[in-house]
């Protein structure tokens, strides 16, 4: 783990020293990110050492054939990739004829790197000594606008310390980029045009077989000691590759910047002949402004995020740094602004998995964007799946269901499923449980019904239709079983009766029969509307309530627990901690066959579900089949550490809770996993937020009211959190003697605290 790497701070991210083996690592931490793009912090000048290069434009994908060496019917025809997009980040420099490259010059000293998260900006400060001998003083700061989505912008600033130095500039537009996973190195782009007009230059390109039509683009001004110079720049214009050449005399200590205004926009947003005029009227706005009003705006931007979404902690500045950190990661990903937009697991930070959408959003995302963002947030990513409906049914078809079931993808960009493994595409279907799950808990928190009669009810009679198929009738159990799947436990392929899956399956079609009768009794034109049009009879919903009257649950006598799968016994019951630390993490050290024959569990899976349902078990209950599990679960995903700890907090084990919180926290700041430089682990971030909302605090919707249980690690003093609960915006301060809940916006409303009534007003702060 690099936990002396970050320099502990409460608002930045601060890596001091330049350490080449970390740049790839600094390059996913220090992304940047503002919802329609986004990209890794590589460095600004040429680097020709290890480096891993991505910028990203949000819903911009390629189909990239999958590549295997059997093929089943069903399997998915591709792997969807979000696209390293054209670089528009690039300024090659040359002081005295010598090229700035960090990885060859003689020495750098005062290496600093801050990505600032109150603010939203990236800065890195040097001194170098280049090969000719001339030494340099370097300051940088860079930002992706939130005011105006299409542009980021770069201050590059030198100063000469060794003499007079003549430095080159040469901002440039590069589209000669690849993807590093590509399956048949296909070529993902074709160039259709590159221009100049001015001090402006533009590539515009489109993906192949997706057709998204881009325009990248660029503008840029210098400075020296402040003031505009005006320099008429040479052009070098290549096939894939556009640069302008600024050249100054610079005296020794004068200082030469350049402003770089860059960017995209795409066909997503405007006509696809149009994406040159709208470049320029975004680079109108951009220079109009200029670098500083561009980052004050910024600054106002996140100030308004910050006012609801931010968690404060007194006394364990890590905790601080680590919540800070996954929350603004949050907000560079995802907006909200765009239904046809979701959350990439590595978000703008990496291509693996594809930067596709997975059941990490309906699980880990939404209670986070519920709760610090309006309303219409959460109801964007509900109307994500509708929309993506037709094809969850076309997915379930190619498997061989009927009648309008619907399988909802592992992966995907646009509803198809996508992923290339077997044990996941073909079983991992517990995710349509996921699905539902959201709608239920999106009325829950935010008591807006609408959704469900107007969109909602066919989903949930798609996915009830997907049960009752999946499920069999075991006249050997006088049962119905689910035979053949993965459950969040991906260490166990191809078992059967995965507890959590049939539980939630279960739940998935008594929920889809209760929301029936409601919209029937409460919505009767939407319900008969809905009816006809799915051709729903009352045969079927009878089957419905057949199988989950008699599903099947296996359940061990000795030890009083639910079992994970039904040979989950038959393993040889070694607990994690009899295992060599040098083994760990075990699916870098082990064979597939012997992690699948292992007790190992890679995230919570009974205890997913123990979760999910916490009220419909007792603590002790919950208490047992934590104590069962989580000594052999090995958290070897992101998604672990988060519901571990929500876990441990309800059952008191604050110690055990707060391990888990800081694992889940500084997953990525510490790298846990040896894995960062691939990317952030964006969406088990929103975990880290619950970890602290649900966990530590105690939040929960209890028969229609907001209730708490707070609690506080023994490391802090104190913390606080605000929530968006019903159009009310709550403040929770939480510390060692006590608790005060303080309305900050929105209608009087009645509490439960500690299972006591508690009713806060407007500005009228109450104090338990």
């Amino acid at each position: 783990m690099n936990q002396d790497y970050i320099v502990p701070n409460e608002w930045s991210i601060i890596e001091e020293g330049f350490n080449p083996e970390m740049v790839k690592s600094s390059e996913s931490l220090f992304s940047l990110g503002n919802g329609a793009m986004g990209q890794r912090a590589n460095f600004e000048e040429h680097y020709s050492g290890p480096t891993f290069q991505g910028s990203y434009i949000a819903g911009v994908y390629y189909p990239d054939k999958t590549r295997v060496g059997w093929w089943k019917n069903g399997y998915p025809e591709y792997f969807a990739k979000v696209l390293n997009a054209p670089n528009w980040i690039g300024i090659n420099i040359k002081i005295n004829g010598e090229e700035l490259d960090l990885f060859s010059c003689k020495s750098v000293s005062q290496f600093r790197r801050e990505l600032n998260m109150k603010e939203g900006w990236l800065s890195r400060s040097f001194t170098a000594t280049l090969k000719n001998d001339t030494s340099i003083k370097v300051e940088t700061k860079r930002f992706l606008s939130l005011s105006l989505d299409e542009v980021g912008t770069i201050s590059f600033n030198i100063t000469p310390l060794s003499g007079d130095a003549k430095i080159t500039y040469s901002p440039y537009l590069d589209a000669g980029i690849t993807n590093a996973d590509s399956n048949w190195d296909d070529k993902f782009w074709e160039i259709t045009q590159v221009s100049q007009e001015d001090s402006m230059a533009f590539i515009e390109a489109h993906t192949l077989k997706t057709n998204f039509h881009t325009c990248t683009f660029m503008q840029s001004q210098c400075f020296i000691n402040g003031l505009q110079v005006d320099l008429s720049p040479t052009v070098e214009k290549l096939d894939k590759q556009l640069t302008f050449h600024y050249s100054a005399e610079i005296e020794q200590h004068q200082i030469f910047s350049i402003h770089k205004y860059g960017g995209y926009t795409t066909d997503r947003y405007h006509n696809k002949e149009n994406l040159i005029p709208a470049a320029k009227k975004a680079l109108k706005k951009a220079i109009n402004l200029g670098f500083s009003n561009l980052l004050e705006t910024q600054r106002i931007a996140w100030d308004k995020i910050w006012e609801t979404a931010d968690i404060t902690i007194t006394g364990d500045i890590k905790a601080q740094q680590g919540i800070r950190f996954n929350i603004f990661q949050l907000n560079q990903t995802y907006l909200g602004t765009d239904a046809r937009l979701n959350i990439g697991p590595k978000g703008f930070t990496g291509e693996k998995y594809g930067g596709s959408t997975y059941w990490d959003t309906e699980a880990y995302c939404l209670p986070f964007y519920m709760a610090t963002k309006e309303q219409q947030v959460g109801r964007n990513l509900l109307e994500y799946r509708y929309n993506h409906l037709e094809k969850a049914i076309g997915n379930a078809e190619k498997l061989g269901f009927t009648n309008g079931a619907a399988l909802y993808p592992m992966v995907t960009m646009n509803g198809e499923e996508c992923h290339n493994e077997w044990e996941i595409t073909f079983e991992e279907i517990h995710r349509n449980g996921a699905i539902a799950f959201a709608m239920y808990n999106y009325y829950r928190y935010t008591g807006d019904y609408s959704y469900i009669p107007e969109k909602g009810l066919e989903v949930l009679i798609a996915i009830a239709r997907f049960w009752q198929q999946r499920a069999t009738f075991s006249t050997f159990r006088n049962k119905y079983v689910i035979l053949g799947v993965t459950g969040p436990n991906e260490y166990e392929n191809n078992i059967n009766n995965n507890w959590y899956t049939n539980y939630i399956a279960q739940w998935c079609l008594r929920y889809a029969l209760e929301t029936l009768a409601t919209v029937k009794k409460d919505y009767e034109a939407d319900y008969h509307r809905v009816v006809s049009k799915v051709a729903l009879t009352s045969a079927e919903t009878d089957m419905w309530k057949s199988v989950a009257d008699n599903i099947y649950f296996p359940y061990s006598e000795e030890h009083q627990v639910f079992l994970q799968q039904d040979g989950f016994l038959d393993k040889e019951l070694e607990t994690v901690d009899s295992l060599d630390k040098s083994q760990l993490p075990i699916n870098q050290h082990w064979s597939w066959d012997r992690i699948l024959r292992s007790p190992y569990i890679k995230q919570a899976d009974t205890l997913q579900g123990f979760y999910l349902f916490e009220n419909k078990f007792t603590t002790e209950e919950i208490e047992r089949h934590f104590n069962f599990y989580e000594p052999f679960t090995v958290h070897e995903s992101s998604l672990s550490p988060c519901v571990h700890s929500i876990l441990a907090a309800k059952l008191d084990r604050m110690d055990q809770a707060y391990d888990f919180y800081l694992r889940t926290s500084r997953l990525d700041l510490d790298d846990y996993n040896k894995e960062v430089e691939e990317g952030l682990h964006i969406t088990s971030m929103a975990g880290t937020w619950m970890s602290i909302v649900e966990g530590f605090g105690g939040m929960r919707v209890v028969e229609d009211t907001l209730t708490f249980q707070p609690k506080i690690p023994s490391q802090w003093e104190s913390y606080s959190f605000k929530v968006i609960f019903r159009n009310r915006t709550i403040k929770v301060t939480v510390s060692k003697n006590e608790t005060k809940f303080t309305l900050v916006q929105g209608e009087e409303l009645q509490l439960s605290v500690n299972g006591k009534s508690v009713a806060i007003s407007k500005n009228n702060s109450v104090t338990l």
